[in-house]
């Protein structure tokens, strides 16, 4: 079963310039959509497993990464491939948005 990975500022840049696609979620403890949103990323770790990287990045523990990539609000999702941004999606949304998101990237 997949599982996503929780980064912080120390770990971001290896994990985004792997070989694979990666989702990162920006999120905090405090955040309501954030909570709806957790179910979804841990679902689309499982369904993506082997074929891309599925992570989480707390924006209160994080605040270098947070910052470069100008996320005020969250839940922000961004989606990297080779170390870049791809995609964008800034607040909750269905699991089948998020998935065509990573299918676009995924080869």
């Amino acid at each position: 079963m997949g599982k996503t990975i929780e980064l912080t500022d120390s770990t971001f840049d290896q994990t985004i310039n792997g070989d694979k696609p990666v989702l990162v979620d920006f999120w905090a403890e405090w955040c309501g959509p954030c909570k709806m949103i957790g179910p979804v990323v841990e679902e689309l770790a499982a369904d993506y497993q082997g074929k891309a990287v599925i992570a989480k990045l707390n924006v209160d523990e994080n605040p270098q990464i947070t910052a470069r990539f100008g996320v005020r609000s969250i839940p922000t999702l961004l989606v990297f491939k080779n170390g870049q941004i791809v995609d964008k999606q800034i607040g909750a949304v269905p699991k089948s948005v998020l998935a065509s998101k990573l299918e676009a990237q995924v080869s």
